[in-house]
């Protein structure tokens, strides 16, 4: 039986961070609660058990993430990046923390958050570590940008996703930089955008280097 690592297990444990959270400060939680903003600073009010669903996502991705590797005809890969698919989950983990956060303080002290700033930035670090780990996942069904061509070549893989990986990581430092823009759905176009472009030019990409590879 293979053994459990010790990031997995703090994986795990961050995990249960947003269920702990919202178990601490449900009581105090009025009965409706802030659950979504839109591109123009409107509010969305949810009955307050709706958090649960937020802090439930964990878990269910924890689990996910242990057992899915075991369903894929490439599992024996996952040896090869097993750090960086648990630093993967450890960042899931670490935003959705973030998020049930985000809703329990506005929820007791409404504009305590600059929630649109907050977010973008939030997201845009999130894009920044999966580019910083992207070139370190190796041919998988569930990781990374599967496309056919680059599940029918490692080194079409390899090269996408070295490509993905710094177009990642140069979008997220647009977003994060764009955070800070005064104009609320310019942040989250200066987000959204260059991620969109991170993930469509690669997988382009992909289709070429795939066909030259078999020209």
């Amino acid at each position: 039986m293979k053994k459990i690592s010790r990031l997995q297990v703090t994986a795990w444990v961050l995990s249960l961070l947003p269920a702990a959270m919202t178990a601490a400060f449900y009581s105090r939680l009025p009965a409706e609660i802030p659950m979504q903003w839109d591109l123009v600073g409107h509010v969305s009010y949810e009955t307050r058990w709706h958090l649960w669903i937020v802090a439930g996502m964990a878990p269910l991705f924890a689990v996910l993430f242990y057992f899915l590797p075991r369903f894929d005809p490439k599992s024996k890969n996952y040896d090869k990046f097993s750090d960086a698919y648990i630093g993967f989950q450890i960042m899931i983990d670490l935003f959705l923390t973030a998020m049930c956060g985000i809703c329990i303080a506005e929820a007791l002290r409404p504009g305590t958050v600059d929630v649109p700033t907050v977010v973008c930035l939030l997201v845009s670090l999130l894009v920044m570590c999966l580019g910083n780990i992207m070139p370190k996942f190796r041919m998988n069904w569930y990781c990374g940008l599967k496309t056919p061509w680059t599940l029918s070549s490692e080194t079409v893989w390899t090269k996408t996703h070295r490509a993905a990986g710094r177009m990642m990581f140069a979008a997220g430092i647009i977003g994060a930089a764009g955070s800070f823009v005064p104009n609320e759905i310019a942040k989250f176009v200066l987000v959204l955008a260059p991620t969109a472009a991170a993930t469509i030019i690669p997988t382009v990409l992909s289709w070429r280097w795939y066909r030259a590879e078999q020209q």
